[in-house]
């Protein structure tokens, strides 16, 4: 099949070249002229904006926006509009809330174009390994370009999840689980890492429970990688950002009546890690050393 990508990110760009790889023919357009190179030097059809990238599309003119949530994809998918004809696809893999599929959808279906919201996962390693797809969207939209997700994913790693919005739902929630699956480890690692009395490798006991362990995982895989010899961990600082969907995940469990308990202390301590000497924490340490005499750490 024959697509446009629009955003060559490092999502993008990965998705552009194992689509290609996977025999499919892809215009890419990102504002960055490196990007729409490196794009190209991939195999792809590189275009020089909007208009020209759906000139070069056939019909019905398929594009998947991978942009960055908020006006990147807002502002692309408002000048799509009126560039598009009737029967043509407008997919969204970007991070996105998923009442903003109903928007979009709304827009596009004044023009006749169907739009699919698709949650992606796989990060940088997608290329190689294959992105996990959830789509969201009508199910015929959704089996016109199923061989477009297809070639994407690894074998049994996309499904159609439901109508519109649904895609971008279920990656938000997998996004929260990711937010409590990783502070779990971490908190369990760092347990491990202040039993000095023991000398534990933490190397040795991230690999070993990658077998038999019933905790094994790719995330424990990685945490090998970043715990191996050279990787230069003790150069990492504990600073972690929040994307927002850990956020939209909790709030949608307020709105719904669902605890969420694990998910809601993983986003707090992204939060912490943004301070790690904020009021709060000095605050804490001022009462104990006023109630029970606790000694205090001063600059």
């Amino acid at each position: 099949m024959k697509l446009a990508m629009i955003g060559l990110g490092k999502m993008g760009l990965g998705m552009t070249s194992r689509l290609i790889n996977n025999g499919h023919q892809v215009v890419c357009f990102d504002l960055s002229p490196k990007a729409r190179s490196q794009a190209g030097q991939a195999g792809g059809e590189e275009a020089a904006d909007l208009k020209d990238a759906v000139t070069k599309l056939g019909s019905p003119a398929i594009l998947w926006i991978m942009l960055p949530a908020g006006s990147p994809t807002d502002d692309t998918i408002d000048s799509l509009i009126n560039l598009l004809k009737p029967g043509d696809i407008v997919i969204e893999g970007g991070n996105s809330h998923y009442t903003t599929a109903a928007v979009y959808a709304n827009k596009l279906a004044e023009r006749k174009v169907d739009f699919i919201d698709v949650g992606v996962s796989g990060g940088v390693w997608g290329l190689e390994y294959g992105y996990c797809l959830m789509a969201g969207g009508t199910k015929q939209a959704v089996s016109q370009v199923e061989p477009i997700f297809k070639a994407l994913a690894p074998e049994k790693g996309y499904a159609h999840v439901g109508p519109i919005g649904a895609g971008h739902f279920v990656k938000m929630v997998h996004n929260g689980i990711e937010y409590g699956i990783m502070q779990s480890y971490a908190e369990g690692f760092q347990l491990m890492d202040a039993a000095k009395e023991f000398e534990l490798d933490l190397y040795q006991i991230s690999n070993i429970w990658q077998y038999g362990s019933v905790i094994r995982s790719w995330l424990l895989e990685l945490i090998a990688n970043s715990l191996a010899p050279e990787a230069g961990f003790e150069d990492i600082k504990g600073v972690v950002a929040e994307s927002g969907e850990g956020r939209w995940t909790i709030q949608e469990a307020i709105d719904r009546k669902v605890p969420t308990w694990v998910i809601s202390a993983a986003l707090y301590a992204r939060f912490a890690s943004q301070d790690p000497d904020s009021f709060a924490a000095r605050l804490v340490a001022a009462q104990r050393h006023q109630f029970g005499g606790h000694a205090i750490q001063t600059t």
